[in-house]
């Protein structure tokens, strides 16, 4: 056993090595299966939970407030539920529904009524599935309003700290993936992108709206769980991610993430990890260092 973790100790020690010029070390840690709080005072830390064929990131900011995006499928609502409470909070202040398919909001009606919830944000568009219905009925129920997910809308505006979405862009898609509300939130000097679904069409209309500067982010949320037909090699060249965070189930029947998009995130030399090898994934920022934990190798 000592040796087991010597081992470890060492390969975190040239992990560090190798990737320290580019402001960030990995480590491995089952601190996140256990729901170890890993945030510090003046630290942000975004959580990519492993929640099967779904997303879920879980946003600890560093003012005590709180950001969740997304729910995954209704079978995880305990899991989110458990790993947020274990936390230690008890509040959702940001709560975020990129889109309404189910495997991003399947488990949000149980967040809402388990939680106190502050602001919420979901784009303009409706689904006809009782998932969407039960969803909207929570929310009216604890007598919430919801406001609208769209590029330009801001989340929070302050000096060291900002969230506001780069998408929709568009009032209407054919595709309800190309709905998905774009977050770009920056703590100091590092910028995280969470893409949803957004597909190839969502991507070239922020390409169009965004500024270069904007578009930039150190860490990336792959779009559509790392599907082909998101993660273009241009929009992705122009993120430029250190690290890019594919949230996606085991074995999954879809065939994600699809070799494309992996080839599209190695050659812009990204740092790729994923939710089904990796299991948890944590970033934590001071505003000018980036560690990056991971629950498996």
């Amino acid at each position: 056993m000592k040796n087991k973790k010597l081992i470890k100790t060492v390969i975190a020690i040239v992990i560090v090595a190798l990737f320290g010029g580019a402001g960030y070390y990995f480590t491995e840690t089952n601190e996140l299966e256990t729901g170890k709080n890993l945030q510090t005072d003046g630290t942000i830390v975004v959580n990519y939970l492993d929640v099967g064929q779904g997303d879920s990131e879980f946003i600890q900011l560093p003012d005590g407030k709180c950001m969740l995006i997304d729910a995954s499928t209704s079978d995880c609502a305990e899991k989110i539920i458990d790993f947020i409470s274990k936390l230690g909070y008890s509040r959702i202040d940001y709560l975020v529904a990129t889109h309404p398919h189910a495997d991003h909001i399947g488990a949000m009606k149980a967040v809402v009524e388990h939680f106190d919830i502050g602001e919420i944000y979901m784009p303009k568009v409706s689904a006809n599935t009782k998932t969407y219905e039960n969803l909207l009925l929570a929310i009216a129920e604890k007598g919430l309003r919801i406001n609208t997910a769209k590029a330009g809308a801001a989340v929070i505006e302050s000096d060291a700290l900002s969230a506001e979405f780069l998408a929709p862009v568009k009032a209407s898609y054919d595709n309800l993936n190309d709905y998905s509300a774009v977050l770009r939130l920056q703590y100091g000097n590092h910028v995280f992108l969470f893409m949803g679904d957004a597909e190839n069409t969502a991507e070239k209309d922020i390409l169009k709206n965004a500024t270069k500067e904007k578009l930039k982010a150190d860490v990336l949320k792959v779009g559509h769980h790392g599907s082909k037909t998101a993660s273009g090699f241009e929009f992705v060249s122009a993120v430029s991610p250190e690290i890019a965070v594919i949230e996606v189930g085991k074995n999954n029947s879809y065939n994600h993430p699809h070799y494309e998009t992996i080839n599209n995130l190695s050659e812009i030399g990204a740092k790729i990890l994923r939710t089904d090898t990796n299991g948890n994934i944590a970033v934590v920022s001071d505003k000018t260092d980036i560690k990056l934990y991971c629950e498996k190798e």
